[in-house]
Parts: C-alpha cells; sequence; structure tokens
C-alpha cells in the first residue's frame, strides 16, 4: 500500500487550487462539497470558477501564484496541465507547508483523491494506486447502484444518537442494536414515511430489556490459505466475531478478513516445535465464550479433517456452550487441483485415504499393504519428517518405487512451489521443502510446470 487511505479533517481550514483550466474545475465539483476554505489562484479562471466566486462559495485570487499561497493549508491541488508550471507550483506550495497532488501527474503528487461514493455522511473512497482510474469508476458506479439515497439520512440520524445509544454496554449487545438498525428497522422506517428517531428510541428500549446474549463459538475452515477460497459463511463469521483464535497455518490475508475490533489470538501448532496445548486452548476457546462473545475458532483447510474438531466439541459441550462447524476447502482438494489431478478417477481408483503422517504417538501407523497396491492414492497430512519412514513401509510392503508422489508446499498460496519425485526418492525430495505440504502418494502433475494460484494471477 504505497497511499495510505485516510479522511482529512478541513472544515475551517484552507484548500488551495492553482489553476483556473478545466481540471481545476473537477476538483473543485469535488472540494466544493467539503466544509473547507477553498482558495483558487488563477490569473485565467474559467467561468464556473467566476460563479463560484460570486457566490460566495471560494475565495478567487486573479494572479499567478505567490510563495504563502499556501501556507496553513493542509493540501493544495496543482491543476495547470502545464509540467513546467504544475512542477512550480509544486515546489512553492510544498515549501508552504502543503501536501501537494499533481493533476495527472501520479509520480510527482504527494497524494492523491479517490474516486469517492457520497452518501453525507456517509463516503465511500475508492483508491488503485492510480493504477486503474476506469475499474475505480467502474468500483463507484456498482457501489452507486447498491448504496439506497437513505442511506446518508440513516447515518446522520445515527450520529445524534450515538451518545444516547451509550446506555448499551459496549459489544456485542451495541452492535447488535446498530445493525438491527442499519439493516432492518431504519431502511423500513424511511421506506414507510415512518419518524426514524422514534424508530431509535423503541428499538433501543427493546434491546435494553433484552437479556445479554450467551457467548457462541464457530469452529471455522479457513481452506488452504488463498483468501478467495475461503467460503460465504466463513466470511460471515469472521465479520460477526468478537474474538478470533487462530492456529499457525491461517494466513494474515484471511486474518485481515476479521473486523477490525476483533481480538485476534494466535495459538499455533508446529510439528516438533512450540506449540499451544490442545487444553490450553479448549480453555481460551470456553473461556471467551462464557464472558459472552462470538468466538470464531479459525483451522487452516478443513476443521473435520485432523482438526482435533472432537475435543474442542466436547470441551463446549461439557461448558454448555453453544457452537457450529463451518466446514473448509482442505489442503488435499486445493493441492491436486495444483498440479490439475483429481483424488479419484474411474478406471484407477475407486478410493482415496487421507493420512496423517504422525499422531500423538508419534509416526503414524497404517495399512501399508493396502496402499502399497498399485493405483492407489492418498493425500499425507504432516509427512514431511515421516517421510523417511513412511518411504521404507510402503517399499517394504511390495509399492513400486517408482510409484509418483508429488509434494505441493504452501498449497493456493502465491508462495505454493510444486516438487515432483517417485517413492524411491521420497525422503530426499523433502530436503528441499520449507513450508507446510502436503504429500501426494500415486499422484504426478498433468502439467510439468509449476502452477499459480489463481487469485496471484488475478492481482
Amino acid at each position: 500500500m504505497n497511499h495510505f487511505p485516510i479522511f482529512l479533517a478541513l472544515e475551517g481550514r484552507r484548500v488551495l487550487v492553482i489553476g483556473g483550466g478545466d481540471a481545476a474545475v473537477a476538483k473543485l465539483r469535488l472540494l466544493l462539497k467539503s466544509t473547507g476554505h477553498i482558495n483558487v489562484v488563477a490569473s485565467d479562471p474559467a467561468p464556473e470558477i467566476l460563479a463560484w466566486a460570486a457566490e460566495g462559495h471560494l475565495t478567487l485570487h486573479r494572479r499567478e501564484q505567490s510563495p504563502g499561497d499556501a501556507l496553513c493549508c493542509p493540501i493544495a491541488y496543482a491543476c495547470h496541465e502545464d509540467p513546467a508550471r504544475d512542477a512550480a507550483a509544486l515546489r512553492m506550495a510544498a515549501a508552504d507547508g502543503a501536501l501537494v497532488n499533481v493533476v495527472d501527474d501520479l509520480a510527482n503528487s504527494q497524494f492523491i483523491t479517490p474516486a469517492i461514493v457520497d452518501r453525507d455522511p456517509v463516503t465511500v473512497a475508492i483508491g488503485t494506486e492510480g493504477a486503474a482510474p476506469v475499474l475505480a469508476r467502474k468500483i463507484k458506479a456498482d457501489l452507486e447502484e447498491r448504496l439506497p439515497a437513505s442511506t446518508g439520512k440513516l447515518a446522520r440520524i445515527a450520529k445524534g444518537f450515538r451518545r444516547i445509544a451509550e446506555a448499551l454496554p459496549m459489544g456485542a449487545k451495541r452492535r447488535a442494536f446498530w445493525a438491527e438498525y442499519y439493516e432492518t428497522a431504519g431502511p423500513r422506517a424511511v421506506e414507510a414515511g415512518e419518524d426514524v428517531e422514534a424508530t431509535l428510541h423503541g428499538l433501543l428500549d427493546t434491546h435494553l430489556a433484552a437479556e445479554a446474549r450467551p457467548g457462541h463459538v464457530d469452529l471455522v475452515g479457513a481452506g488452504p490459505g488463498d483468501p478467495e477460497l475461503l467460503t460465504l459463511k466463513a466470511r460471515k463469521a469472521l465479520d460477526r466475531a468478537d474474538v478470533v483464535i487462530h492456529d499457525a497455518l491461517v494466513p494474515d490475508a484471511v486474518l485481515e478478513l476479521a473486523r477490525r475490533e476483533a481480538v485476534i489470538l494466535s495459538v499455533g501448532k508446529r510439528g516438533f516445535g512450540p506449540s499451544t496445548s490442545q487444553a490450553e486452548i479448549d480453555a481460551l476457546i470456553v473461556e471467551h465464550a462464557r464472558a459472552g462473545a462470538h468466538v470464531v475458532r479459525l483451522k487452516g483447510g478443513d476443521p473435520t479433517i485432523f482438526g482435533r474438531l472432537d475435543e474442542e466439541i466436547e470441551a463446549l459441550e461439557a461448558a454448555g456452550v453453544s457452537y457450529a462447524v463451518v466446514p473448509g476447502i482442505t489442503a488435499a482438494s486445493a493441492s491436486v487441483a495444483a498440479i490439475a489431478q483429481s483424488l479419484t478417477k474411474r478406471g484407477r481408483n475407486g478410493s482415496v485415504r487421507l493420512l496423517t503422517g504422525h499422531d500423538v504417538k508419534g509416526f503414524a501407523d497404517q495399512d501399508w499393504h493396502a496402499l502399497s497396491r498399485p493405483g492407489e492414492v492418498a493425500a499425507i497430512y504432516m509427512g514431511k519428517r515421516a517421510a523417511r519412514w513412511m518411504q521404507g513401509r510402503l517399499l517394504m510392503h511390495g509399492a513400486a518405487p517408482s510409484t509418483p508422489v508429488t509434494l505441493v508446499e504452501n498449497a493456493s498460496r502465491p508462495d505454493q512451489r510444486i516438487h515432483t519425485a517417485t517413492l524411491a526418492d521420497l525422503a530426499a525430495a523433502t530436503d528441499d521443502v520449507a513450508g507446510p505440504a502436503l504429500i501426494l502418494f500415486g499422484l504426478a502433475p498433468r502439467a510439468a510446470q509449476v502452477q499459480t494460484p489463481a487469485f496471484e494471477e488475478a492481482l
């Protein structure tokens, strides 16, 4: 993020526009919606600028720019549309202490003005780092259609009601009140022509009288890492969560989807490394749920596959806490997609095994004899450290040394890597794998090249 988005307070402050042509007029149409004191320096101002000055909407100085014009201005716009004149305007205004935007010159601008959807006091700003203004306009048009005109009215009335709403305790109860107002009660009142403020008072009385909601836990699968592979149900759970308790395989890109006010707690587990014990995790989930929080227990992949789900459910049931399971895309699905293969195929294998390389007792034993038959396919989780041991067991039970094996590292993520091998060199192949990886036994990539995750291509 090269340009950090902020909303700048302009009330009572000077803003300078340097130039009087079409570019200046375009900027002024936006700036005149603000509460700033707009000043224009132009020797030959356009008719629109003359009219705005005559109506008292701005202060016009009919001359060329001078040192000191931008003093006390937080921002200024250089609008000559002439590189030499705009460069001079930039130097002079910057020397006065203003941040300067040079119209249509991203490289020399100290800030940029985003595309704006205006539902005063609701303002949606859309920026593309100056790279795709047409895309910004398209997003703006889409949002203009989706945000009804009543949005601003609802927000204005709510702004004056915020102090009264503080009678509700902070947290889930207050959020539930505002959510009902904005999503149902408020729009319904506007549409029916009712008194919106009276609706707010009635809604507040209802929420004050309601008993505190008990806590709840969603046990959510975060998928393999690509945030676009997160389910809609998981996205909604993150948006509602007061507390997010996540494991080590959940990337920052997924955590960014949680509410900004949510408490984010890492309880990462690493095989043969520093870990939070399952008992500590269970206790933490129960503690926050009993305090009335909506908790999301966020697990990489799918919580029902090697995710210790049953232990956490048992802890919640023992504590009398309600819960729901939200499945996710498991690493096996993402890994076979990366190599353009299927886990099952007619004429090859009518079943597939999902195995773990180790369990609580150490390396996990399996039905090696059955797995060694030709055509068998298995997705092996947490198998890097156990690779040599599994290789020996499979060869011992008659598996062909030439059996294809694929290791998919960081499946679906931007740093995804695909390692091809055979059973004969499986152990050696793991030496080049640094991140979490899934072993696909019995499968080779359909294409020779490493495939790029779809979401990286879209950036």
